[in-house]
């Protein structure tokens, strides 16, 4: 595993079995008002991270794409609420500050893929996931922290891939 620079760390994933693992590490370290940035093109493997991130969060709820509806609320048995957010289909950033991410980061972790598309609203400390398709089931992923609770979610995302994930 490649580390680019302090804040960054370069992961090589070969299936979406290692991918959802990936995901269920930091999920199992995720905490209300933590922001994790999704990027990457269609079929990069952000659902199938996602799929892991929550399964390792806790919840009972099944993982899909929020596309269409923009924002897909998990749940776990402890009235806690994991945000999954896709912005692609925002037109601007004044129907992105509707959502209302404060509120979101009040009760639970938010997950943003396509975050590029809000325009400065995404909080500069966040862990940042760029995935990228390689082979049929193999993606690069790469992490990059900004922010001291971000540095701690990477060193959890090091264990999980050193430690075979």
């Amino acid at each position: 595993m490649p580390t680019l620079d302090l804040h960054t760390i370069d992961v090589f994933s070969r299936s979406p079995d290692q991918t959802r693992r990936i995901g269920m590490r930091l999920g199992g370290a995720l905490q209300a008002g933590d922001v994790i940035c999704l990027q990457g093109d269609l079929g990069a493997g952000k659902t199938t991270f996602v799929q892991g991130i929550a399964l390792g969060w806790g919840s009972q709820d099944s993982v899909s794409s929020p596309t269409f509806i923009i924002v897909n609320v998990y749940r776990r048995g402890d009235e806690s609420r994991l945000f999954h957010m896709d912005a692609y289909r925002l037109d601007s950033a004044p129907e992105a500050e509707e959502l209302d991410l404060d509120a979101m980061l009040s009760q639970g972790p938010l997950l943003i893929e396509w975050p590029e598309r809000m325009d400065g609203l995404v909080p500069d400390e966040r862990l940042w996931v760029n995935l990228e398709h390689v082979a049929e089931e193999e993606r690069q992923m790469k992490f990059r922290a900004s922010g001291s609770r971000y540095e701690e979610l990477l060193e959890v995302i090091r264990h999980a891939v050193d430690g075979g994930g």
